[in-house]
């Protein structure tokens, strides 16, 4: 059995990466069926973007890979944030003035790996079809 590679981006997140990766830390390296009862159930405005994060790149590879992954092997082999884009804005403030501030977002990274499933074995198939043709001849030949 091999394992799949499959991964998922969300720019822009509107919360800052300090406090995302707090959320992400809860669920690096574990099942992602784990990860998700985790992050519904995590208090955080960032948990919502994480699990999407989680639950897309699980999609991904079970929809985009060759071949068959078991669901209950995926697990979370990476997650990361990093700092996204600031927009630079603005406050207004006493006497006319206006004060700067950014609004910071993040970015989040996620990569999962799945198991491929076990083919059941081909010699198990092939005999049969045999054992039941070899019954069939013999009824024949039974007859003739």
């Amino acid at each position: 059995m091999s394992t799949v590679f499959a991964r998922a981006i969300i720019k822009g997140v509107d919360s800052q990466p300090r406090k995302t990766n707090v959320v992400a830390s809860l669920v690096r390296d574990r099942y992602v069926a784990d990860a998700v009862v985790i992050l519904e159930n995590t208090p955080r405005r960032a948990a919502r973007a994480v699990r999407k994060a989680v639950e897309s790149a699980t999609a991904n590879l079970l929809n985009n890979s060759s071949v068959s992954i078991d669901p209950k092997s995926i697990r979370i082999a990476r997650i990361s944030v990093t700092a996204g884009t600031r927009m630079r804005r603005y406050v207004p403030a006493s006497r006319g003035r206006a004060l700067p501030y950014e609004k910071i977002s993040s970015n989040i990274f996620v990569e999962v790996a799945g198991e491929e499933k076990a083919k059941k074995s081909a010699d198990v198939k092939s005999e049969a079809p045999k054992e039941a043709k070899e019954t069939k001849s013999a009824k024949k030949e039974e007859k003739k």
